[in-house]
């Protein structure tokens, strides 16, 4: 289907359907409708070198996410995603800005945030973490109407133009299975390391476990760390709260930070089983080896590059995007890990 071709079942010529297409100039009601119809009957999707073309300029993107090497290198993953992004879309007219900021640093995260504001983006992907500092911009996005997709995690209260993520609930839940698949009988205190607490999806995931726990009659321990205390949660912090805790049978921790966990584990030199989040290298180094026992993956290269052609598709191709793409609970142990890309050996 081509722009002559709709111009003709229409019957009004190319440059009335050029309007309607790209929103320039006056149509009628009854035409506008008519031609509107025809592109949704044929799927027409125009074509989006040309449109740069008649727009004498690129599209404009920003993605904006924690440094890459916070969060033992997650963030990393999230990036090589983005970038794979940006090679497919790059040829097409469009541009996209990466601005990363310390999530540990409040003054640092307002500077980004500031940066990222003043590119004045036609459209922006971001991760919704720490409420406290992201609810603040994503008000003022929304408020200057520029597009937004979300990916790793969701925010209620915010309407992003879509979220690519995994159900957090769901993965808690999963993660206690796991640890009853792996441990058989359960007698001993199950313990959740709730770090980042603040974040949404993260106590989702604390959800999730406490409620499959909770159907099976486990006792549980929480312990939640703040994001805003300046730092990462320490080997040394964990080896505290071990201490404290002599008794346990295993620990969830519902972030990337098991290897930390595992560490000081293996320093008491105490047998618990551990289930965590994200195949960083530390962690997949650890489940390798038997520190861990199972790492629940969410494919972070994927929601880094999903998120942006899902913008591209939106604003350029002027596409319907779903409002949610749900990313899956992909779930490793010693016996499934993959080869890891940058070490195939």
């Amino acid at each position: 289907m081509t722009v002559k071709e709709i111009a003709e079942l229409a019957e009004v010529s190319i440059g009335t359907v050029d309007r309607v297409i790209y929103h320039r100039g006056r149509v009628s009601a009854e035409t506008k409708a008519k031609i509107e119809a025809i592109i949704e009957q044929y799927q027409f999707t125009p074509n989006p070198i040309a449109r740069r073309l008649k727009r004498n300029r690129a599209y404009r993107f920003c993605a904006f996410l924690p440094r890459r090497d916070q969060d033992a290198g997650y963030w990393g993953q999230v990036l090589e995603g983005i970038r794979a992004g940006i090679k497919e879309i790059a040829p097409l007219g469009v541009e996209t800005e990466i601005i990363e900021f310390d999530r540990y640093n409040l003054t640092e995260f307002h500077k980004a945030s500031e940066s990222l504001l003043a590119e004045k983006p036609e459209g922006i992907i971001l991760s919704p973490i720490m409420p406290k500092k992201t609810k603040t911009l994503i008000d003022t996005i929304h408020e200057r109407g520029i597009p937004c997709v979300f990916f790793d995690a969701d925010l209620p209260g915010t309407e992003p133009l879509c979220t690519i993520g995994q159900d957090s609930f769901r993965g808690g839940y999963l993660a206690g299975r796991l640890m009853h698949l792996l441990a058989g009988k359960i007698t001993k205190p199950l313990a959740v390391l709730d770090a980042h607490g603040e974040d949404y999806h993260i106590t989702r995931r604390r959800d999730g476990f406490l409620r499959y726990a909770g159907e099976q009659g486990f006792s549980t321990v929480v312990r939640e760390y703040s994001d805003y205390q300046g730092v990462e949660i320490s080997v040394d912090e964990i080896a505290a709260f071990l201490k404290e805790n002599p008794h346990l049978a295993g620990i969830f921790i519902t972030n990337c930070m098991a290897h930390r966990v595992a560490e000081a584990v293996k320093q008491q030199k105490r047998p618990l089983l551990l289930v965590g989040y994200d195949l960083i290298p530390k962690n997949r180094e650890l489940l390798r080896d038997g520190g861990i026992d199972a790492i629940i993956s969410q494919r972070p290269e994927e929601q880094g590059r999903q998120a942006l052609l899902s913008l591209y598709r939106h604003i350029v191709l002027e596409q319907h995007i779903l409002p949610k793409i749900e990313v899956p609970l992909d779930v490793y142990i010693k016996e499934n890990i993959p080869l890891d890309p940058a070490n195939p050996a």
